[in-house]
């Protein structure tokens, strides 16, 4: 079966071209404000989208009365120069070592020109707990290679700390040709993701492998009203419980108090009458009158 040969047009092509370039475009990120960096996120962005999100930010009054507060936190991830001078006459040399240059406009008596560059993580002093998860592991050995002399002991507590904060280290340190045995730690690492940097330490060698910790995930507590079942489940148990009863043990007849039974009492042991220990009645009304006297 024979098939003929479409005859392609310049204007079909071109819009085939420019569907495929919208396609490789990445969609804006509706939270690359300025009122939503932090000196963690700022790390995320390129000079280029520095000068967008200020441009977006000119006609926000909040962010015109806290310009120090937020150029703060971009300086915390980038270098940045104002210009003062003609920029036409100063670009040229900023760009050549790399800045980017533009104005910022809030209005005709507000204005900066500023010179932006991303600042470099070089060394292991550069490492920060801001900016440790935005670099690749390949990235963190590189800044130690360039450091390093005595290994992962000749780091200071400090940067360790740094470091572990955002990747999984482990150190292994074995002869030369030990080092690579198939089968053996080196082998196992590379394979599970891990970056390796080797240093030498004469007929030895430290293996230092570095892997980029996954994000945790903030816990959430959920609450749930229990109230109905805890009702509920009151009801069953009252239900369920007997309440015993602990006065059907006793005795009724130990707890009742007889009536005084009428034929049983004598003058002899029924009296109303104080006993005062004397037999004479007379001797008992002077005593009395005695006691009235005092």
């Amino acid at each position: 079966m024979l098939i003929k040969n479409k005859v392609v047009t310049f204007a079909e092509k071109n819009r085939e071209y420019m569907a495929r370039t919208k396609q490789q475009q990445p969609e804006s990120n509706p939270s690359l404000s300025i009122k939503a960096i932090t000196k963690s996120s700022v790390w995320d962005i390129q000079e280029n989208d520095v000068f967008r999100m200020w441009d977006a930010a000119t006609k926000d009054a909040e962010v015109r009365e806290n310009i120090q507060h937020y150029v703060d936190i971009f300086k915390s991830a980038f270098l940045i120069e104002e210009i003062k001078e003609d920029v036409l006459l100063v670009k040229k040399s900023y760009e050549k070592r790399g800045y980017k240059v533009a104005q910022i406009k809030f209005d005709d008596n507000l204005k900066f020109n500023w010179a932006i560059k991303k600042r470099p993580i070089m060394r292991v002093t550069d490492l920060t707990y801001e900016n440790i998860r935005h670099i690749s592991a390949a990235k963190l050995c590189e800044v130690l290679d360039r450091n390093f002399g005595g290994g992962w002991d000749s780091l200071s507590q400090s940067i360790q700390d740094i470091i572990l904060s955002g990747f999984d280290i482990s150190t292994t340190t074995l002869p030369k040709d030990r080092l690579h045995k198939k089968g053996g730690m080196y082998e196992k690492k590379v394979e599970d993701g891990f970056e390796v940097l080797e240093v030498e330490k004469g007929g030895w060698v430290e293996a230092i492998f570095a892997k980029l910790k996954p994000e945790q995930e903030k816990l959430k507590m959920h609450y749930t009203d229990k109230s109905r079942d805890d009702e509920e489940g009151d009801d069953e148990d009252d239900e369920d419980f007997e309440v015993e009863d602990n006065y059907s043990s006793h005795d009724e007849e130990d707890n009742e108090v007889e009536d005084p039974n009428d034929e049983d009492i004598t003058e002899d042991n029924y009296s109303t009458m104080m006993d005062l220990g004397s037999e004479d009645p007379e001797d008992e009304a002077a005593n009395l009158i005695e006691f009235a006297d005092e």
